[in-house]
């Protein structure tokens, strides 16, 4: 297990320094970028078939202990050490990541999106997977930092050489807000690790904060809460993200929205909520009054740009609707509670099924039509994918109402918990103040609602028309790409307790400070 928990982070790694190097003779075939495109598949399919063999291997009798664990000391003079693990809120993290990288490998053999070699942008993808991963397995803060880092230079250069319009732009804002949001964090970082003598997460979470003044614990989470926020993306720190999304390659925004933003959130339930409680509490009113204004500002530019005549991009629409997903999620986590924690990290699963499907689907779209402006699709009589494509309109519905959190799909659980935590906050935290947040927030289910069929309705209804408009319903590849989130977002929300029953008892011990 301690091997398989150690490949899974370093095999992505050696994989992308492969994909750089000349192919062997015998494994180039006719053509060689598509070579090093296999390449990616395999890399990528090792590492999911090992991910799905450490969740077999998990102890789900003590989903609340730290297992797989290597602990090597590295920077003895700094107390850095090698140190991973994985328990029950890192390991369905872990597995998605595997997943969804490997669906992008796969979707990308067949649909390389245009841009410069192939060879690059395999090595890149595989470097992205290696820093996701590692963030979500290792166990000390400054190992944390690097992982968390290591992810945006191979993310600004996916948007930058293989985006769309305005590629450069959006590539620039990106790393400029995420490097800024990261200098901070690093500062809240070090003053938790000198002040309390150790960078070891799981020591300092079993202490819970006891080691470390009111006052410290305020600064640090202030710090590290700005970068984790920039990255979650939390309203007002989110600008960024529908430029990111607009720009990058269909791939790049299903792994943006499906694995980047959820290494946000992780870092408020790994780090802050067990390391500097006494801080968490004086920040919960502010991150769910951030949250919930969230959840409202994304819907209402949801709903803005899904309006006729407003020129609205499907895919800058899909980028605003995560600031409202994950708005559940801070509101969830700001609740301090097992219930709103728990519902925090089944909304992060759940955004990254079917928002990582709504992105392909709407790529796919993209390249059928050349265009994902609504207006352009919805033309005089609608874009009608029902009668077009009728299995891409389908899968479409499916998605845009998984997505509005209906319930018997994944979206429904994750929401509804995070509702229910602010209904009762931990004690300490303004139940009057609580309960306006959570009345806020389910009036964003309400517009949620509204916005995603606006979308079904002009994209999928609508009037057939032959000649030119005539196009292709899903290929096979699209099929094999797509069908596992689908199928996925179905069990998630048919039976909860796969995911719950791993996290509760993670969450209930780490906010009882390490005692399970």
């Amino acid at each position: 297990m301690q091997f398989l928990l150690a490949f899974i982070v370093v095999g992505p790694l050696i994989g992308a320094v492969a994909a750089l190097l000349p192919a062997p003779p015998g494994l180039k075939g006719k053509s060689p970028d598509q070579a090093v495109l296999r390449h990616g598949v395999t890399v990528t399919g090792a590492i999911l078939i090992a991910a799905i063999v450490l969740a077999l291997g998990f102890d789900h009798d003590h989903p609340s202990k730290m297992q797989a664990t290597t602990d090597i000391s590295w920077i003895p003079a700094l107390d850095v050490r090698i140190h991973l693990g994985i328990d029950g809120i890192s390991l369905p993290l872990l597995v998605l990541t595997a997943l969804l990288t490997f669906l992008c490998a796969l979707y990308s053999y067949f649909k390389m999106p245009e841009g410069p070699s192939p060879k690059a942008f395999v090595a890149l993808v595989l470097v992205l997977e290696s820093g996701t991963l590692a963030t979500f397995a290792v166990l000390d803060l400054l190992l944390f930092f690097l992982a968390f880092e290591m992810v945006l230079i191979p993310m600004y250069f996916l948007i930058a050489r293989w985006g769309g319009a305005q590629k450069q732009a959006a590539a620039w804002k990106f790393i400029l807000y995420t490097l800024l949001g990261s200098v901070i964090m690093l500062l809240g970082l070090l003053l938790i690790g000198l002040r309390s003598g150790t960078f070891d997460m799981v020591a300092l979470a079993t202490d819970n904060g006891r080691g470390l003044t009111s006052s410290v614990q305020v600064i640090a989470v202030l710090a590290i809460g700005i970068g984790l926020a920039v990255k979650t993306p939390m309203w007002p720190l989110h600008s960024w993200l529908p430029d990111a999304h607009t720009a990058a390659p269909t791939v790049g925004s299903v792994l943006l929205a499906g694995v980047l933003l959820k290494m946000g959130t992780y870092g408020f339930v790994r780090i802050l909520l067990p390391i500097t409680p006494d801080g968490m509490q004086t920040f919960a009113p502010y991150l769910a009054a951030s949250a919930v204004v969230g959840i409202i500002y994304g819907s209402l530019a949801c709903l803005a740009l899904a309006r006729p005549g407003s020129k609205g991009d499907l895919k800058r629409l899909i980028a605003y609707s995560s600031v409202g997903h994950m708005g559940f999620v801070l509101l969830g986590i700001a609740s301090m509670t097992p219930t709103g924690v728990n519902g925090a990290l089944f909304a992060n699963i759940a955004h990254g099924l079917i928002t990582g499907l709504l992105f392909f689907l709407v790529g796919a779209v993209k390249d059928r039509y050349g265009t994902a402006d609504l207006d352009t699709l919805s033309g005089a009589t609608g874009a009608a994918l029902y009668g077009r494509a009728p299995r891409l309109g389908g899968l479409l519905a499916f998605a845009a109402v998984a997505s509005l959190g209906l319930p018997g799909l994944a979206g429904f659980w994750g929401e509804m918990l995070a509702l229910f935590g602010a209904f009762d906050p931990a004690d300490g935290l303004s139940r009057p103040a609580f309960l306006t947040f959570m009345s806020i927030g389910a009036f964003g289910t309400l517009l949620t609602a509204a916005y995603m069929l606006i979308v079904v309705r002009r994209v999928c209804m609508g009037e057939k028309r032959e000649g030119p408009h005539r196009m292709a319903d899903i290929q096979t590849y699209e099929f094999a790409a797509w069908t596992p989130l689908a199928a996925l977002t179905v069990l998630a929300g048919l039976w909860p307790a796969v995911l719950l029953g791993l996290t509760d008892p993670a969450v209930q011990k780490l906010l009882a400070g390490g005692k399970s």
